[in-house]
């Protein structure tokens, strides 16, 4: 089993949206079973909150219930748990990486590194954005969750550990 984390500073908007993006793709595929997938946040603003109501708005009209999940902030057994830690962006990933020893490095990387129709290395932050911000996540979101299970899937993909 491959356990991912994903991971941006508050865990209410692009985290979240990952996580529910990545699990509903696992599901339709019927790859569930074979991996665990989370979220959080480098920093504790929302902890016990909801995601964002706009970017479940955005989630639900494509399809993807995230109204069960809370946020919660990384904790130091995260970086040791799970086999890879996606951050989404360059910060958040200077972040996990100040909270590991850098032999764990190799686990740490951009989500968007998976992206296939996209050049950005970051998911932009929609939270003080305007409401469209939230739809483009989700697009980026569901690009690289496909690259990313592809990767994960490929005969030559190297072991994540």
């Amino acid at each position: 089993m491959n356990r991912l984390l994903f991971v941006c500073m508050g865990n209410i908007c692009r985290s979240p949206t990952a996580e529910g993006v990545f699990r509903k793709l696992l599901q339709t595929r019927k790859l569930d079973a074979r991996f665990e997938v989370d979220s959080a946040g480098t920093h504790g603003y929302h902890v016990g909150e909801p995601p964002d109501p706009r970017t479940q708005r955005a989630a639900a009209a494509r399809g993807y219930d995230l109204s069960q999940m809370r946020a919660r902030k990384v904790a130091p057994q995260d970086l040791e748990y799970f086999d890879l830690v996606l951050a989404m962006d360059k910060t958040n990933l200077d972040n996990l990486r100040r909270m590991v020893d850098p032999e764990k490095h190799q686990k740490l990387h951009l989500f968007m590194e998976f992206a296939r129709n996209y050049d950005d290395d970051e998911v932009p932050d929609p939270y003080y954005g305007l409401g469209y911000g939230f739809d483009v996540v989700i697009d980026m979101v569901e690009d690289a969750s496909q690259g990313l299970l592809e990767a994960l899937l490929a005969p030559q993909s190297v072991q994540i550990k």
